[in-house]
């Protein structure tokens, strides 16, 4: 067995000792802002600041993770205070006074440089306050964490004049509102007991599932029309098969909890679907953008290896191969782990670089930026230790009678 307890074992251990012994002491190192708060996150592959503006969903990224780390593994003090170190920037330099929204990139000292039109940001920032409410008991991180979802839900569903991104010309729904909206509302359920996570997971759930799975083309659509239509452009035609796959496991993930074998179902077809269209048979390794029908894609970078995607194919893969049992996906976790492992990790510098070309050859040294942070590798490590030692989980996979709820 490709899971058995001897290789669950072995990968906890890969996983806990990478992010903690690894990953966490890279980004300590060199990111800590001891002079203007905050987080430098622009790195090179030693750790050397490339650039020192600040990306305000990297501020709530790190302080996400620091603050979540003090609550589920251990109550360091150095990981609370620098937490709250980040909190801190976030609250005196991440917000504009004359809307409350939240600035997308900011000078080292926190002056203002630009403003995106979505608001992530501000998704980010309140997972962070809603961790660091738990760590301290302080109802003002609680209070501020609902205050920054209502800001992140209202900004997307009705969004001001002159920021939405399509005319009515063709108007259009993305993948990333409902999926990330899911996993917020699953972070501050468990935080904060934010009042209607339920009611917004079941809608974003709905969304997702009646909108964005097309059963007839077998793929996570990442751009619909505003009721699913099938839009035969660019946009309705590009699949992001590492973003599609995250959102898998943010389903599987609510159906574990919920104890809800449909939607495990789910998040498995959508990993099945998108394993098919992603996965590079040639080179191994997860593809960037992919075409519905065998066409070209618009972007230029469609073909290369991001850390990402394989992060969150290697989470997806290991939670489905868990719930259902079935050996394909145990198969498939050791594909993406071990191809994952092989080449993006710095044997020199530590931590992982981000951007490799289709052949696994190394495209850029950088180890951080405005995109790659302290966030979806060592969020990887986390999830997949704990899953790996969750005692609600099933031991080993095979298929046993009660021990395949997918199906």
């Amino acid at each position: 067995m490709l899971l058995d307890e001897s290789r669950r074992r072995q990968l906890a251990a890969t996983y806990r000792d990478g992010l903690l012994q690894d990953v966490l002491p890279f980004w300590l190192r060199h990111s800590v802002d001891h002079q203007h708060g905050g987080f430098l996150t622009c790195l090179d592959k030693d750790g050397t600041v490339i650039d020192t503006d600040k990306c305000l969903w990297q501020q709530g990224r790190f302080t996400w993770l620091l603050a979540h780390l003090y609550n589920s593994v251990q109550p360091s003090e150095q990981w609370l205070q620098l937490a709250e170190h980040g909190a801190d920037f976030i609250t005196a330099h991440g917000f504009d006074s004359t809307d409350g929204r939240m600035w997308f990139h900011v000078t080292q000292d926190g002056r203002p440089v630009r403003k995106r039109r979505y608001a992530f940001s501000e998704s980010f920032a309140a997972i962070a306050f809603g961790e660091l409410a738990v760590a301290t008991g302080r109802q003002e991180y609680a209070d501020r964490a609902r205050q920054l979802f209502g800001q992140f839900v209202d900004h997307n569903l009705s969004p001001p004049v002159g920021s939405a991104k399509t005319t009515t010309t063709r108007p259009a729904h993305g993948l990333g509102f409902p999926m990330i909206t899911l996993v917020t509302a699953q972070e501050l359920r468990q935080s904060i007991n934010l009042p209607d996570a339920d009611r917004w997971i079941d809608d974003c759930l709905e969304s997702i599932t009646q909108r964005h799975l097309d059963s007839e083309r077998q793929c996570v659509l990442e751009t619909v029309g505003p009721n699913g239509e099938y839009l035969d452009h660019f946009d309705g035609r590009t699949l992001n098969p590492g973003h599609a796959i995250e959102g898998a496991w943010f389903v599987m993930r609510e159906g574990h909890h919920r104890q809800d074998a449909s939607l495990i179902a789910t998040g498995c077809k959508m990993l099945d679907w998108m394993w098919a269209h992603g996965w590079d048979s040639e080179y191994g390794g997860l593809l960037y953008f992919v075409s519905t029908d065998g066409r070209p894609v618009q972007e230029y970078w469609h073909d290369m290896k991001f850390w990402w995607p394989q992060n969150e194919t290697i989470i997806a893969t290991l939670y489905a191969a868990l719930l259902t049992g079935e050996e394909k996906y145990a198969q498939w976790h050791q594909q993406a782990h071990d191809w994952a492992y092989e080449h993006f990790p710095d044997a020199e510098h530590g931590e992982w670089f981000g951007y490799l070309r289709r052949d696994g050859s190394l495209s850029s040294q950088a180890k951080g930026n405005f995109w790659k942070g302290p966030f979806h590798l060592p969020r990887m490590q986390l999830t997949c230790w704990k899953l790996l030692t969750a005692s609600d989980l099933p031991r080993q996979t095979g298929r046993t009678e009660g021990n395949d709820p997918a199906r």
